[in-house]
């Protein structure tokens, strides 16, 4: 499987993202196709002793700075590395494009470039979470800031797909972000959205989920516009970090506390590997005619590692398919 990567987006390329690059070749078997300047990749690789094996490259000479418009990558004569991977993507150079840069700009190149499924209104970024029993996936968590209720419907049905055929959830429960539980709660996009979703055929729709009660995995997937997930992505973010950092301060406060530590240590890892969302490596972009991961713009090699095995996983799953018939099927029977 041949992975195509942007080699110059996000916070920390291109050094962590080869890294990362070299991590999933050893790892996960793919081939790596690394976009972006040349020259500075090989001073990339020499200088940090990065194993280049399973990894090619193709020139991009131009870098999406987080500034830029993100309309601009529409433009045909755009040679930024976000762009150029995602001609390549269209073009069959390789079966998914990951990249940690411009989110907009991804979502922008993603729905003009690599072009959406056939009846899908808008794509959406599913990003998966850690929850209190189990990972769930925000969708929309930020591509879109409008939406109607019947784009919603369609974020819930790919989300299901998705966490049924790449996280293998059986019969995955759908809820709707809101402010309350009770079907006539929330604004009028919300209402007319509860209503579509109760009345969709072939997903497990539990009805709404309060924000509180998100973190303790009350859906497998909860669906929202792009605006509300995105505060919910950015405050669950926020929180994991803060709680995080405070028992690391507890911990090492004195000679006791560190003690005491030893003495925990083994279950705080796991505590932390479980929690940690860097573990799922990026976000789906889902609705495009083929995959798009979405890697943390601050992801090290190890989540960008993972990131890459995500597009593993949703190119094996074939949802991209069964999201055109799934979609095609309901457009049909409402016709």
């Amino acid at each position: 499987m041949k992975i195509i990567i942007d080699a110059f987006g996000g916070d920390n390329a291109p050094t962590e993202i080869l890294k990362g690059a070299s991590l999933a070749v050893k790892e996960l078997g793919v081939e790596i196709i690394a976009v972006g300047d040349e020259e500075k990749i090989r001073q990339t690789i020499l200088q940090n002793g990065i194993d280049t094996t399973g990894i090619s490259t193709v020139h991009a000479p131009h870098i999406l700075k987080p500034m830029d418009n993100p309309l601009s990558i529409r433009h045909k004569d755009n040679l930024t590395s976000m762009a150029v991977g995602l001609h390549l993507l269209k073009d069959g150079g390789g079966d998914a494009f990951v990249c940690a840069g411009n989110t907009g700009a991804l979502v922008v190149g993603g729905a003009f470039i690599v072009k959406r499924i056939n009846g899908i209104k808008k794509p959406a970024i599913g990003s998966v979470l850690p929850g209190d029993k189990g990972p769930f996936m925000l969708i929309d968590s930020g591509a879109n800031i409008d939406c109607s209720a019947q784009a919603l419907r369609q974020f819930a049905i790919m989300g299901s797909l998705y966490m049924k055929n790449v996280l293998e959830i059986e019969n995955p429960r759908v809820a709707l972000a809101n402010i309350g539980t009770e079907s006539n709660k929330g604004t009028p996009l919300c209402i007319e959205a509860y209503k579509m979703l109760k009345n969709t055929p072939n997903i497990n729709f539990t009805g709404n989920a309060e924000a509180r009660d998100i973190a303790f995995t009350a859906a497998d997937v909860v669906v929202s516009d792009g605006f509300t997930g995105n505060i919910i992505l950015k405050m669950y973010e926020g929180v994991a970090l803060a709680i995080m950092g405070n028992i690391k301060a507890v911990f090492t406060a004195g000679i006791v506390s560190k003690l005491s530590y030893l003495g925990i240590r083994k279950g705080l890892k796991l505590f932390k590997k479980k929690m940690d969302y860097k573990e799922y490596g990026g976000a789906a972009l889902i609705g495009l005619q083929k995959p798009v991961i979405k890697a943390h713009g601050s992801c090290d090699a190890g989540a960008f590692k993972n990131a890459v095995r995500q597009a593993v996983k949703y190119c094996e799953s074939g949802i991209i398919s069964k999201i055109s018939e799934q979609v095609g099927d309901l457009e049909n029977v409402e016709s």
